[in-house]
């Protein structure tokens, strides 16, 4: 897909594109970012209400829209995961679960956390016609093969005026995206800076609200206001003085414009950048603090190509590094100088580095600026950092050209963008250290990705997977990608005429910054194509192969030479190991897509006998094939002494001594030909150098030609084994100056251990004229030769080359098995030999006798070299060098010897050490401890010897030769140490028992606390694997003799057996973890594991670690998939129509109308007669949801909701008689058209209604989103074995279809019902979060815009002609049959008089109460909904009247005489609640029944007796609690929903209420508390009230108080109490928990610093004879605990009092300097931190999902249908309801239930009190004599009944034993 079409659609979808952000922080060094961002975006739909934008952590402020405030909602979904109360929290075996929530929650926030709607003051114009945005206008390249036609698909968007959005907000103390680092205890010198970091994928929306996405480019623009210096200001000084103090300096993405001083403190500075071009948030960075800066000069000697001066590069680092920093940056330059040659001009303006502590990754690279840790800082005496340091920023400036200007196209393109980054990198790397260099490290990288690449790895591109790619895959793809960019550019470079990626680069490049590359995204396929029109080869088959194929090919090679047909016979076999490995696995095979075979071309070269190099190309089509490749010469191979070799050789010496001509030959010399020491015979005797023997040299001489090379172009990453004799080896090593040859020749040689061989690789070790990393192979190699067979020649020869370093012996003949290797003085000067040097130490450590052990002269060489090393005259650091020997001194200490037979496990190896072995042992520890103190005095780069000597000591505790103690690493991984010894110390610590409690609780806070990022991950992902080791190591014995047996009866003869061995092997690990008492078992990790995990603040990789060694360690509890769903806020789900017809018991139920239509076509189900021509169809809200937005990330808009229409004056059952008909068969009776029209017709649907269910029927079946839809579910085909026990209607969009072409629908809204039966079971079977569930709400959503017209429509055209009239049972008839109608009649048909006023909500989050500006309906500002027409007078106080059946005294005689209630001008509802809107404007959040139901109704049998006596108590409150309502509104503003939850929890009933009118009692003072302006208004009134209906609601005696006094004051404890608001106390008081105290108090018992504080002052032992007078009331820890037991303390309070009085008495007493108030402090500190936790309040997890299970039963219940939905003052035509009921008070059913369900109530009254609410303000704003006042009271008293029996069953539950379920026993068992 193009990317221009593909960014086209994501701003379609969004609803807008941006343009342009600006940033304007103020940094404070403490930990604190606040400022604002204004982004500016361009709308791309009118239809634009709300725009999502990612924000996480930020606290935000404000908004404003285009100059006028927004409202929004800011929803972190991940900061909010819950698991319940605390006691349930903890339960460690819940954790499958909450790896769910935190998957839901991530996938939540990729739409945005924070949701902005737009003003309706801010009008979206369209500004002419123009394409979307400037990118999309240069069309340029064709469109790509897969997107045909896709251009005049979406044709340019309409371009609207831009709208700025600002945002203020503020950061504290990030957990991602943003890093202080500053001063500590354990670092007091640390310099303080601040940085963004990527810690996190999504770590740009943790710092700024943006669209965090790669693809999403603008022009930025930043300001930033920082301290001019982070040290106190000297005020002695002026400012125009010097002083040591370092001014801040932010360096951050773009061009710097200025730097000026702050216009009102000059004691700041502002920083003002800006970004010109176009680049995503996630390539934003910066970073703050006094650093040094470094300004790099222009390279003179380097030629711009455009002839433009060279891009401005700045280095900076932290003060006391500036040494460093020249030397570490010095080749950037030339980098720069190289890149822009070859590859076209830099993209950006300038370049930047800073180098910062703490980084959690080596680099950060953003526009123009590298972020980078100082770890790769080294000095002038660097050798190993240098070279690192160098690849390391060498690569970051070229990701500037690829990487940040060019970015990949999708996440399968990453491959190439980064291979393109590395593959350039190494370009230049290869003019820095040599091509020689470079072609080592391909065939080292090749060998890597052949031992990667069996099978294991997929395939470096995979276009069907849209994620990016895993952690564990990417550094595969990283390693792969530029050795396939190799090949590819070696296979172009074949094609003749042309010169490979060279030519294919600078064209990318140049393209990216000339805007032909559309967003400068680049694709495999765009990729392909230009090198197909560069090169003219059509690379098809290669990116087959290698790009979309993963494998990689195993040749076998043998040649022969055939004399008759003068031609080499070579033979050729391949295999595909990675095809090979995955034949039997169906699954990773089409995942992984092995290539079974490998085609192409490769190039093989023949040595010839004259030395010629002949080139032939074998073109491989089969996996086998023989090749005949022709030979050139007769020349038999050069003998020595005769006289050819003769001649060769004079000709090697001419050409030493500069003759042109003779040098011409030197490719037939040796390249160690006239090594003096080789050629001297004493000196070959010395160096015991093998001759070939006479029968070598015969067959040498039968050889006709020298040797051969496979592959010798390097085009293949293949693993090729080719059998060739030794001497041909040993002619290609000293021969061929390919680098590459001679590593392949070394290898091979390693494998054939010969006296020749030894003597080979010792004469390459020595000659210098080899690249020294072939030397250092071939020092490697030496050790196959070091064998009992050889006499240990090999390792005489690594001695006799390790002896050049050393003072020679006195004696020429002295052993060197004897010798005693005193070392020289050090002298690194020449580089290859000091690297030559290292691989000696670490070939002699190899060494190994048959039983493994190394020999003794061995280790007291290692002995001698630490003991003798001398590094005083070395110009170089030897740090790397020591650390060397002491890794090699570890090695070869330890024996390798494999276990014996009957040895199964490794723990049973025996070890026999002799005295002598452990003596050397002791010497070599002596010698490495003196290294590991002098490292603390003299540092070594980075600490490298003090990780080594961890490094030794971790691997002889892991053999025995030392114990295996925590206290030799505990120290070093305090904070204060250098992070990569921190690093060592853990790893080493994860090798001894450190599950301990003691050390486990360690590591817990270590993860949780540590002030390194670095240093929690490591300590995070080691627990996991080390517990692996421990278990293979034998520190876990249990079930060993399971694994034994296992071993013992696997005969490696079946597969399947290994395979099953292996995985009861692992099985068995798991077993015995969990059964480990001191691990799986273990207290401290269970308590610690889920809390860490559910923190907020902590690290997500950590987070995830934490997850899998629980599922590693705690067996998962047994869940039901529906309890899934339990987290997400929800309604119900399924259609509610069965249920509401019940409602309206007392009329008769036999109408079963699906719909009720007041004027439209005839109808063929029968409809209630409440009032037809008041049925209204409700406004779409001023803000109708556009496509973009999510539910999910919205206000849930409900899918139906409660018409109310005003009562026309005329008799109302009569309108709606003559309306519509009432039964379905009059209809077909009246028309004849049933007899003629088609079958589809043939149920009674008219011709409209079939028209308009087709042509919606045809869009739903063209959506994108119905794909899953089109089908009946197969449970088979879609793995959904369970789907028709849950779901007993399916439906779909075929059957739907079908239906409809059969007559089986008798109206439009049976279709509609059918749909939303469609939709419904999709998200009752499906999670929340899923793709089917997601698909579903889209669906939906596109679905109900569609009906909202056709309805429209239709209706229109109802009222245009008579509809029939058929009275059949008109009003009494209420249809008891569960269609769509719910109480109202009117759901679907809208009266002929009335408008339509369709409702629709907003799709904006949570925040935006829809009805900001309330609109004043047309007619009267009182009716709920009027009719246009006849405008009728509303009566003075208009209220909503409604019939609902079970209401068991009014309602009767309402509906059963539909004349007599025509009298009252009140409101009647005339839609039946669960359709009773025709155009719902967005689908309702999932319902999910949780199973409390069945709970709910064991509970109802226990608990009738309580429900009177609550009854008669609520009552009373009520009458004390209704008065004036005025005074209170002008308070409820004021009051958070949290003071509700307050004021409804029993401690908290004393809450002063807030001021109110004198008049009113103080109950009334505090009106039912608000909801926070992000909930949306309730809708539990219906009808508009006047003041006067207000006072008039007084008469009733329980309605409007209850809410308000439950509010105030409803503790359940004491129910006659609430109505008296005298005894109050100002103060809340919780009642004492005395297990949450007693744990407070054990775990301040426990800090060591509790200790004086835990018995009673003595004045005479303790030293202070005068406590008693200065202290009047002691208290200690002992007394406390003793009070807690006698039950002394009524409260929380009073226990805290009492902590504090203790720490208050010790301050007071004694100084702050003493001792004493030091560990008061420490104990108040922790105090602190574990009281919130005490004090936090949470309702159990029974008492939870009883709740949950009440609020499912008060929703199925027909009565409810008021309160379900929030209300709509805009679409009920009530605009002044929130004057009435402030938006903090509205209440409805689903705001309560999401309450409940993200754990909002403390206790039971808290969320009795919020039902009260909700009643109170629908009797508030009706009345109590309405219908709906009627309708709240018969609510209150249901969910008061269910309240009643469900307490009395839990208090009786009890009573009788421990808690309701096993999980919550289980649970507080853990905890």
């Amino acid at each position: 897909m193009d990317s221009r079409i593909s960014l086209q659609r994501e701003h379609v979808r969004r609803g807008f594109s941006l343009s342009h952000q600006k940033v304007v922080l103020e940094i404070d060094f403490s930990g604190v970012l606040w400022g604002y961002t204004e982004i500016t975006i361009v709308p791309t739909s009118s239809e634009l209400r709300t725009v999502h934008l990612h924000s996480r952590q930020c606290t935000i402020h404000n908004i404003i829209v285009a100059g006028h405030p927004a409202e929004f909602i800011h929803h972190d979904p991940l900061a909010n995961i819950s698991m319940g109360a605390q006691a349930e929290a903890q339960d460690c075996h819940r954790h499958p679960e909450l790896k769910r929530k935190i998957y839901s929650a991530m996938q939540e926030g990729d739409e945005g956390e924070l949701s902005i709607a737009i003003p309706a003051e801010v009008s979206l114009k369209q500004a002419s016609q123009s394409s979307s945005s400037a990118m999309f206008g240069r069309d340029v390249f064709t469109p790509e093969p897969q997107t045909p036609g896709s251009y005049g698909g979406i044709g340019s968007l309409p371009e609207f005026a831009p709208i700025v959005i600002h945002i203020a907000y503020s950061l504290r103390n990030p957990v991602d995206g943003f890093e202080f680092v500053v001063p500590s205890d354990s670092y007091p010198f640390r310099v303080p800076h601040a940085y963004t970091t990527p810690s996190s994928a999504d770590s740009a929306r943790c710092w700024v609200p943006c669209i965090d996405n790669v693809w999403e480019k603008c022009t930025w623009e930043f300001e930033f206001v920082v301290p001019r210096y982070l040290e106190e200001p000297d005020l002695n000084h002026d400012d125009d003085e010097t002083s040591d103090a370092i001014p801040t300096i932010v360096v951050c993405s773009g061009e710097l414009v200025e730097q000026v001083a702050h216009p009102n403190n000059s004691n700041k500075t502002i920083f003002l950048f800006t970004q010109a071009v176009l680049i995503s948030v996630q390539h934003v960075a910066f970073a703050a603090g006094p650093f040094h800066l470094l300004s790099i000069p222009p390279d003179v000697a380097a030629e711009e190509p455009t002839g433009g001066s060279q891009p401005l590069i700045h280095a900076f680092c932290l003060p006391g590094q500036e040494q460093y920093l020249s030397s570490s940056t010095s080749t950037v330059r030339t980098a720069m100088s190289f890149y822009a040659t070859e590859f076209g001009s830099y993209p950006f303006g300038s370049y930047k580095m800073v180098f910062v502590d703490q980084m959690p990754t080596q680099r950060f690279d953003s526009a123009t600026l590298s972020l980078i840790t100082t770890d790769i800082l080294h000095g002038d005496d660097g050798i190993e950092q240098a070279i690192e340091t160098r690849h390391a920023l060498s690569h970051a400036l070229a990701c500037q050209w690829v990487g940040i200007n060019i970015i990949p196209k999708t996440w399968s393109d990453l491959w190439l963008v980064n291979g393109l980054a590395l593959y350039i990198t190494g370009l230049f790397i290869r003019k820095l250290f040599g091509n020689n260099d470079y072609r080592f490290r391909l065939k080292k990288d090749m060998q890597r990705v052949l031992e990667w690449d069996v099978g294991l790895m997929p395939p470096i591109c995979q276009p069907q997977v849209p994620d990016p790619p895993d952690a564990a895959t990417l550094p595969f793809i990283n390693l792969k990608a530029p050795l396939v960019l190799h090949i590819l550019d070696r296979r172009l470079g074949k094609s003749g005429t042309s010169l490979g990626l060279s030519r294919v680069l600078p064209k990318l490049f140049l393209s990216a910054i000339s805007g032909e590359l559309l967003n400068n995204a680049l694709s495999t396929h765009t990729f392909l194509r230009t090198c197909r029109k560069v090169s003219g080869v059509d690379p098809r088959s290669f990116a087959e192969q290698w790009i979309y194929g993963s494998g990689c090919p195993s040749f076998a090679f043998s040649a022969s030479f055939n004399r008759k047909k003068m031609a080499v016979e070579i033979t050729m076999r391949q295999e595909s190991p990675a095809h090979t490995a995955l034949e039997q696995n169906e699954v990773s095979r089409v995942l992984n897509k092995p290539v079974p075979f490998f085609e192409g071309q490769m190039t093989i070269r023949i040595h010839e006998a004259d030395g010629t190099p002949y080139e032939h190309v074998l073109d491989i089509r089969s996996p086998f094939k023989r090749y005949e490749v022709p030979f050139n010469t007769k020349y038999k191979r050069v003998r020595r002494n005769t006289k050819r070799y003769l001649a060769r050789q004079a000709a090697a010496q001419a050409a030493a001594e500069g003759d042109a001509e003779a040098a011409e030959a030197i490719g037939m010399i040796d390249i160690g030909f006239g090594l003096e020491i080789w050629e001297k015979e004493q000196e070959r005797e010395n160096w015991k150098v093998a001759d070939w023997t006479e029968e070598d040299e015969a067959i040498m001489s039968g050889a006709t030609y020298e040797w051969i090379r496979m592959d010798a172009d390097f085009e293949w990453i293949a693993n090729i084994k080719f059998d060739q004799p030794d001497f041909m080896w040993v002619s290609q090593l000293q021969r061929d100056r390919d680098v590459v040859a001679q590593l392949e020749a070394v290898s091979a040689l390693s494998e054939k251990p010969t006296a020749i061989v030894s003597s080979t690789l010792t004469k390459t070790v020595l000659v210098s004229n080899y690249y020294y990393r072939i030397r250092c192979e071939a020092a490697s190699a030496l050790v196959n030769c070091a064998i009992h067979r050889l006499d240990f020649l090999g390792l005489f020869h690594l001695f006799k080359l390790f002896l050049r370093n050393c003072y020679e012996p006195e004696d020429q003949n002295q052993d060197l098995f004897t010798h005693k290797y005193v070392p020289k003085p050090n002298d690194f000067s020449d580089l290859p030999e000091y690297f030559v040097r290292k691989a000696l130490v670490s070939a002699i450590s190899q060494v190994r006798f048959d039983n493994g052990k190394t020999p003794s002269v061995v280790r007291q060489f290692f002995i001698d070299q630490l003991r003798y090393n001398d590094n005083t005259s070395n110009p170089y650091s030897d740090g790397f060098y020591i650390s060397s020997i002491i890794s090699a001194a570890a090695h070869a200490n330890v024996s390798t010897a494999p276990p014996e037979r009957g040895e199964l496990l490794p723990t049973e190896t025996r070890s026999d050490y002799s005295p002598e072995d452990m003596e050397l042992v002791k010497q070599t520890r002596t010698e490495v401890d003196r290294y590991r103190s002098m490292d603390r005095l003299i540092p070594s780069p980075h600490n490298i010897v003090t990780i080594a000597a961890l490094e030794f000591y971790m691997v002889l505790g892991a053999a025995n030769l030392v114990p295996s103690h925590p206290r030799i690493f505990f120290p070093f991984t305090r904070e204060g140490n250098y992070s990569q010894v921190r690093i060592a110390a853990f790893d080493g610590l994860f090798l001894t028992k450190w599950h301990s409690p003691q050390i486990m609780r360690y590591i817990f806070a270590i993860i949780a606390h540590d002030s390194s990022r670095t240093i929690r991950r490591h300590v995070a992902r080691s627990v996991c694997y080390s517990l692996a080791l421990l278990v293979q190591m034998g520190e876990m014995k249990a079930s060993l003799k399971e694994s034994e047996s296992l071993l013992i009866e696997e005969d490696g003869n079946s597969q399947e057996k290994l395979k099953e061995a292996k995985k009861s092997e692992m099985e068995t690990m798991i077993k015995i973890l969990r059964k480990d008492r001191e691990v799986g078992k273990n207290e401290v990790l269970r308590e610690f594991l889920i809390p860490i995990a559910i923190n907020s603040e902590i690290d997500h990789e950590v987070r995830w670690c934490i997850l899998k060694l629980a599922d590693l360690l705690i067996r998962p509890v047994e869940e039901s998939p529906p309890s899934v769903k339990i987290h997400i806020p929800s309604t119900p789900i399924t259609e509610v129509p069965p249920t509401l017809p019940i409602v309206v018991k007392p009329l008769p139920p036999k109408v079963v109308p699906k719909t009720v239509k007041s004027g439209g076509p005839p109808i063929k189900k029968p409809s209630l007669t409440l009032n037809p021509p008041t049925k209204v169809k409700l406004p779409a809200s001023s803000h109708p949801s556009t496509p973009a937005t999510k539910p999910s990330q919205v206000v849930e808009i409900p899918k139906r909701a409660v018409a109310f229409a005003t009562p026309d004056p005329p008799i109302k059952i009569k309108a709606l008689k003559v309306s519509k008909p009432i039964i379905a068969k009059p209809v077909p009776k009246v028309n004849a058209k049933p007899v003629h029209v088609p079958k589809a017709q043939s149920g009674g649907m008219s011709l409209n209604d079939l028209r308009a269910s087709r042509n919606a029927l045809k869009k739903l079946q063209a959506n994108k989103h119905a794909r899953i839809f089109l089908q009946p579910v197969d449970p088979i085909r879609d793995h959904a074995p369970n789907y028709f026990d849950i779901i007993k209607d399916p439906m779909d969009l075929c059957t739907s279809g079908a239906k409809l072409e059969d007559g089986m629908y008798k109206d439009r809204f049976a279709f509609r019902d059918d749909f939303r039966l469609m939709i419904s079971n999709a998200k009752r079977y499906n999670l929340p979060g899923s793709f089917a569930h997601t698909e579903a709400i889209a669906l939906e959503i596109f679905f109900e815009k569609q009906w909202t017209v056709i309805n429209k429509t239709l209706e229109a055209a109802d009222r245009a002609r008579p509809p029939p009239v058929h009275v059949v049972e008109e009003p009494k008839p209420i249809q008891k049959p569960p269609p769509v109608v719910k109480v109202a009649p009117t759901p679907k048909l809208k009266p002929p008089v009335p408008k339509a006023f369709p409702r629709i909500l907003p799709p904006i989050p949570k925040a935006f109460p829809v009805t900001t500006p309330p609109i004043p309906s047309p007619g009267s500002s009182k009716k709920i909904d009027q009719t246009p027409a006849p405008t009728p007078v509303p009566p003075p106080r208009p209220t909503i009247k409604l019939k609902v059946g079970s209401q068991s005294k009014p309602l009767p005689t309402e509906t059963t005489s539909a004349t007599s209630k025509p009298k009252k001008p009140k409101v009647k509802p005339t839609a039946s609640p669960p359709s009773a809107l025709e155009t719902p404007s967005g689908p309702p959040p999932p319902y999910v029944d949780d199973g409390s139901h069945d709970i709910l109704q064991e509970v109802l049998a226990i608990e009738r007796e309580k429900n009177e006596q609550r009854q008669r108590v609520h009552s009373d409150k009520g009458r004390t609690g209704v008065t004036q309502h005025s005074g209170k509104r002008k308070k409820d503003d004021d009051i958070d929903e949290d003071e509700i939850l307050q004021l409804a929890t029993p401690a908290k009933k004393e809450r002063p209420s807030p001021p109110g009118p004198a008049t009113q009692k103080p109950p009334n003072t505090v009106p039912a508390p608000g909801v926070r302006t992000i909930l949306p208004a309730i809708k539990v009134k219906k009808d508009k009230i006047s003041e006067s209906s207000r006072s008039s609601a007084n008469n009733s005696p329980a309605p409007s108080t209850k809410g308000k006094e439950k509010e105030i004051s409803p503790s359940r404890q004491a129910p006659p109490q609430p109505s008296q608001p005298k005894p109050r106390k100002p103060v809340h008081a919780t009642p004492i928990n005395e297990r949450k105290c007693k744990e407070v108090l054990k775990t301040l018992l426990k800090l060591p610093e509790s200790v004086i504080f835990r018995q009673p002052v003595d004045p005479i032992n303790d030293g202070c004879p005068t406590y008693y007078d200065e202290i009047s009331h002691p208290m200690d820890f002992g007394t406390m605990n003793t009070r807690l037991d006698a039950g002394k303390y009524t409260s929380m309070e009073d226990f805290k009092r009492d902590v504090e009085l203790v720490l208050n008495n010790c301050r007071k007493f004694n100084r702050p300097e003493d001792y004493p108030t030091t560990c008061a402090n420490a104990v108040e500190k922790v105090f602190k931190r574990e009281w919130p936790k005490a004090m936090e309040r949470k309702l159990s997890w029974q008492e939870k999902r009883s709740l949950q299970g009440i609020m499912t039963t008060l929703v199925k219940d027909p009565i409810s249908f008021v309160f379900r939905e929030p209300v709509d003052p805009i679409a009920l035509g009530i605009p002044q309801y929130h004057d009435i009921i402030p938006k903090k008070d509205a209440r409805d059913l689903r705001t309560i239930r999401q309450k409940l369900d993200s754990d909002r109530y403390d206790t039971l009254e808290a969320f009795e009190a919020e039902l009260d609410l909700m009643v109170d303000n629908a009797i508030k704003f009706n009345g109590a004599e309405t219908d709906i006042g009627l309708v709240s009271v018969g609510i209150r008293d249901l969910y008061r009944r269910l309240l009643s029996e469900f307490k009395s069953s839990h208090s009786k539950k009890r009573k009788d034993g421990e808690h309701g379920t096993p999980q919550p026993t289980k649970k507080l068992k853990i905890s």
